[in-house]
């Protein structure tokens, strides 16, 4: 079952590959990577999945790995709980097969960090001396 949550998101087409970051929230997605933000929304049923997702760019930057802009990808997958693989088809580009992999973030525990040792600040003077140098 796809859990509400940040995760990681690694995808690939025949055209090339990319990674980007993808936010699911009751049955809404939304997410971006460096030129591209994803928007849908998604159904399941059990383990399975089924989701439309809007593809489009915002900024300049690589090529899509639709080999266009803007889509309208319809996926199907399988969840595992804190990893989900799908695959998909767009109309915009037909016999085009994408595939991904979302991987969910993992809570950073709250104190975590919170007990770290003072570093003292950096003194240069301090530093030993190399032989031959002043």
């Amino acid at each position: 079952m796809l859990k509400n949550g940040k995760y990681a998101a690694w995808f690939k087409t025949p055209n090339g590959q990319g990674t980007g970051i993808v936010v699911l929230t009751n049955g809404e997605i939304a997410g971006q990577d460096s030129v591209i933000a994803y928007s849908g929304f998604y159904e399941q049923d059990g383990d399975e999945f089924t989701a439309t997702v809007r593809i489009r760019r915002f900024c300049e930057g690589q090529p899509s790995v639709f080999g266009i802009d803007n889509v309208e990808l319809r996926l199907c997958g399988k969840s595992t709980g804190s990893i989900a693989v799908c695959t998909g088809t767009t109309e915009q580009v037909p016999g085009l097969v994408f595939q991904a992999t979302l991987i969910r973030a993992q809570e950073i525990p709250s104190g975590f960090g919170a007990a770290r040792p003072l570093i003292p600040p950096f003194d240069p003077l301090k530093m030993p001396k190399i032989r031959g140098s002043r």
